[in-house]
């Protein structure tokens, strides 16, 4: 049975290798151990008894905005609706520290579709993500990523 629930620092280690695949093919930007740390309280975790099957950030951008990123089902359990699970208690997060608006930049556009995200223009996005995160990924600048967000 899944379960979400807020990490700890001790599993910092099990995040950066339950990540560590969709990093390395660039997928998802790489965050270092202590980034993660600094940022522990925005996680939410999937387990599945002790162990991280998925995790997701709901990262706060602005009073109105926030983001959910670095975001990662364990491969042979995807389709199972984790994800859809994860990114839904991510949204009512949001609705409770009343953020209006939701975004995510991807290349699983369905998947956040089915969820009620809508595409936008990259342009539309604040400028402090594109330089603060966007610059660290190595397909930057040329990048292929959709940006979709979601109206609370």
């Amino acid at each position: 049975m899944i379960t979400l629930r807020k990490p700890k620092p001790k599993d910092i280690v099990m995040m950066q290798e339950l990540v560590a695949p969709e990093v390395a093919s660039g997928i998802i930007l790489p965050r270092s151990s202590d980034e993660v740390s600094t940022n522990i309280r925005s996680y939410t975790l999937a387990c599945d008894n002790d162990e991280i099957v998925g995790y997701c950030a709901l990262h706060i951008h602005t009073p109105n905005l926030a983001e959910v990123r670095s975001f990662v089902v364990r491969q042979d359990l995807r389709g199972q609706g984790i994800g859809s699970m994860i990114v839904k208690a991510l949204l009512e997060e949001a609705k409770f520290y009343e953020i209006s608006q939701v975004f995510t930049l991807t290349y699983q556009r369905k998947f956040f579709e089915r969820l009620g995200f809508v595409e936008i223009a990259k342009s539309e996005l604040p400028a402090q993500k594109i330089w603060a995160d966007c610059i660290k990924c190595k397909f930057f600048p040329v990048c292929d990523e959709i940006a979709l967000i979601y109206d609370i």
